[in-house]
Formats: structure tokens, C-alpha cells, sequence
């Protein structure tokens, strides 16, 4: 059963945002992205799995080993999805700066 998983589940993960950190540069093995965990190759292929679901990661036939890397374009969305977040949190620490600094005792 190929269940179709949320992308923010996924990347709530640490061993998930992990990764995708690792990814973020060079293309990987499982094999060399799960010597970078303390837990089993089989753990790592799971959250593997479910980057691949979620098409956080691309995976790509190398001879005999299955590459991944960062699906850049999903990124992107997600950063899309964020960012009129990230924008309003700004504006309001920048407005709470702003009310501070009045009140700032010398």
C-alpha cells in the first residue's frame, strides 16, 4: 500500500531534516547517508522512503546503487508555502524591536 504522506510531516522529523542536510550539496547512497546515523540501514531507508513519498528527494539509478538527491523544486515550494510566515514574524519582531528601543533604560 503506497500511502501519499504530508510534507510537513515528513520534514518534522530531525533524522529526516538531517538528510536533507546532508543531501543538500552532493548526491548520496543510502548506504553512505545511513553511515552518518547511529541507527540501523533499514531506519534510514525507511525516512529514505518517505522523503521519496513526499518528492523531498529524488532517487536515481547508478549502476548497481540507487543515488538520491534534493528535489529542489519541492523545496521550493515548501519555502514558498513559508515564507508569507516568515515575513509576518518579522514584521513583528522588528516592531517589538522598535517599541524596546523606545523604552531601552541607559
Amino acid at each position: 500500500m503506497n500511502l501519499r504522506r504530508d510534507v510537513f510531516q515528513a520534514l518534522a522529523d530531525p533524522t529526516r531534516r538531517a538528510i536533507l542536510l546532508l543531501l543538500a550539496t552532493q548526491s548520496m547512497s543510502a548506504g553512505a547517508i545511513a553511515s552518518n546515523f547511529d541507527t540501523a540501514r533499514p531506519t534510514v531507508s525507511k525516512h529514505l522512503q518517505i522523503l521519496a513519498e513526499c518528492e523531498l528527494l529524488k532517487q536515481e539509478q547508478s549502476g548497481r546503487e540507487l543515488h538520491y538527491h534534493i528535489n529542489a523544486q519541492k523545496m521550493k515550494e515548501v519555502a514558498d508555502f513559508i515564507e508569507p510566515f516568515r515575513q509576518m514574524w518579522d514584521n513583528r519582531f522588528n516592531k517589538l524591536e522598535a517599541i524596546m528601543k523606545q523604552y531601552k533604560v541607559d
